[in-house]
């Protein structure tokens, strides 16, 4: 009996001596279960440092590119279209005006303000001061009056006609000459041909539209 009481008092010492030896085990398991992670995290940030210089390795390959792509535009860019104060005294811009029936063949160049007309002035072709005023207008917008010289050959319709043509004729020449006077003289309506002609006669009628006078009897 005494025998067995001393086995029954001693299996439960040798659970509590098991189980106090599993304990400091299973406390050190965290331990070292914690411990383990440590080294992973620190190299995370080594793998990122090593695939950012190639990043950078990159970036100045498109810098050094763009300075030669600069060195070729300037070789591009057209040459600027000289103005009329910059026109050389043999230039020569020729332009044809045209109203009604009449054709004007004009040619303008750096002069002291003399016209030609048909190898005559401008007062003894056009002796009405109307006239005069309308061949001059193009010329007086830009300021250029008594700066170039117009030689000019008319032919066909009337006077008026003829003086409309030639105005037609020098602003077409301007702009040849110096093409930023295009909005200008397009604004006052100088470069459009004025389609406006004489309605042709019908027959039974005297004019266009002019009828004879009825009689009742």
């Amino acid at each position: 009996m005494i025998e067995r009481d001393e086995q029954q008092q001693g299996e439960p010492a040798d659970e509590t001596t098991e189980t106090t030896e599993a304990a400091p085990a299973e406390e050190g398991a965290p331990e070292i279960s914690q411990a383990a992670p440590e080294p992973a995290s620190e190299t995370a940030p080594e793998q990122t440092e090593v695939t950012e210089p190639p990043a950078a390795d990159e970036a100045p390959v498109p810098e050094a590119e763009a300075p030669q792509a600069d060195s070729t535009e300037p070789s591009a860019e057209p040459l600027p279209t000289p103005t009329l104060d910059q026109l050389a005294a043999d230039a020569r811009y020729s332009a044809t005006g045209k109203r009604k029936t009449a054709v004007a063949r004009v040619i303008i160049s750096p002069g002291s303000g003399q016209f030609d007309l048909n190898g005559r002035s401008l007062e003894v072709y056009f002796p009405r001061r109307v006239h005069q005023v309308v061949v001059r207008h193009p010329l007086e917008i830009v300021g250029f009056t008594d700066r170039m010289d117009v030689r000019a050959r008319v032919h066909g319709g009337g006077i008026s006609g003829q003086a409309d043509a030639v105005r037609h004729g020098i602003a077409k020449a301007l702009i040849e000459a110096d093409p930023a006077l295009r909005g200008e003289l397009k604004r006052r309506q100088l470069l459009t041909r004025d389609p406006r002609e004489k309605e042709r006669r019908k027959a039974g009628l005297k004019k266009a539209r002019k009828r004879p006078q009825f009689s009742k009897r």
